[in-house]
């Protein structure tokens, strides 16, 4: 049963959400919002009009989101004192107790995605490592970790690039995640996963290690504006292969975009290269390409921007981008994600997706990444 100093904290958690959020505030700005999208011509100019509707949507989300915190805070206050009259038990007090904090967490997490991208859909990358069948099968499971992860969330999932792997797995996987700062979240898993376990794949049944990366970059729309160089494109064609049907197989819909990219400080010159196999047209996966390329160029100067930041906020804590940040050790029963030290036993539970509380304890250790 939970105590009085408990509902006292939990009340004291929402009125500085209130706060934080200045919910009364956001109230009139829908309102004023709200009115602009109800002028004539309003839909004249498509593009923006439904930056215009977005706008709209986001301040709302806030206002619903805050208005589901009172309303279970205050189920909480009322199943407190109908407990104390023996209407309720106190299980069910308990249980009320457990949604309002799960909500409050969730709300005041999302208030730390302050970002410029924090708000947008991902490009989620995963690559194989060195060892063959084993780390390939090994990435096809983090692929599958994520979709889990993605669906749990209602968020939509596409995968733009597939490459099966040599006798099982995948060597490597391209997939768009969209849905409510799915970026914001989904930064937290960037680097290099590591597996540890009795592998299937091995005649003598030995403990082995294998690795596979994750790329993740936000996925930009066309409010952002990102300057592509048409004049250092160029485009291959190729049968694509894997599922699809027939066919995908007997013509040229798959699209190889090589971009040769220069750095605006450095001046040194890199080649970006994108497939994609998504469409059965060969038109649709050449405009899902140059929106994955843009969202690339849009990372890297993201990423810039925020390596400036960091060296300005001397003291705090680096975050080494693509370096080993998670180990998942089935034998052993421990999945520990070595820059915050948060650990579970639930092996089962985050390879089918269940990955929340490693995102949550990212985000608090570093909330300016």
């Amino acid at each position: 049963m939970i105590t009085i100093e408990q509902l006292k904290d939990l009340k004291e958690r929402v009125e500085a959400l209130n706060r934080y959020l200045a919910i009364d505030g956001k109230v009139v700005e829908l309102e004023e919002e709200e009115l602009r999208t109800q002028a004539p011509g309003f839909w004249d100019n498509q593009k923006e009009a439904e930056a215009q509707m977005k706008k709209v949507k986001d301040i709302q989300k806030w206002i619903t989101g805050y208005r589901e915190v009172k309303s279970a805070a205050d189920e909480v206050e009322l199943a407190f004192d109908f407990f104390k009259e023996e209407m309720v038990t106190e299980e069910e007090v308990d249980s009320a107790y457990v949604n309002a904090v799960n909500l409050i967490e969730n709300l005041e997490l999302r208030n730390m995605l302050r970002n410029e991208a924090d708000g947008m859909d991902c490009v989620l990358k995963i690559n194989s490592g060195a060892g063959g069948t084993e780390s390939q099968d090994w990435a096809s499971m983090l692929m599958r970790m994520y979709q889990r992860w993605a669906e749990a969330h209602n968020y939509r999932v596409t995968v733009s690039n597939y490459q099966d792997g040599d006798e099982a797995g995948i060597k490597t996987v391209t997939m768009e995640i969209e849905g409510d700062s799915a970026f914001g979240y989904l930064k937290s898993e960037n680097g290099v996963h590591r597996l540890v376990r009795v592998s299937p794949y091995n005649a003598q049944g030995k403990r082995m290690t294998s690795f596979a990366s994750v790329f993740v970059s936000p996925l930009v729309d066309d409010s952002i504006e990102v300057v592509v160089d048409k004049s250092r494109i160029s485009w291959d064609l190729f049968r694509s292969g894997g599922a699809g049907g027939q066919n995908v197989n007997k013509v040229e819909t798959g699209v190889r975009l090589r971009y040769q990219y220069v750095d605006p400080d450095t001046g040194e010159e890199e080649e970006i290269l994108i497939e994609n196999t998504e469409s059965r047209k060969q038109l649709e996966n050449r405009e899902n390409a140059m929106r994955l390329l843009r969202s690339q160029l849009y990372n890297r100067a993201l990423q810039k921007r925020m390596a400036e930041q960091q060296k300005i906020e001397a003291g705090k804590k680096k975050i080494e981008w693509g370096s080993q940040i998670r180990s998942y050790v089935f034998d052993d029963r421990r999945v520990k994600d070595h820059r915050t030290n948060y650990q579970t036993s639930d092996v089962t539970g985050v390879m089918d997706g269940k990955i929340d509380e490693f995102i949550k304890a990212y985000l608090m250790e570093f909330p300016n990444s």
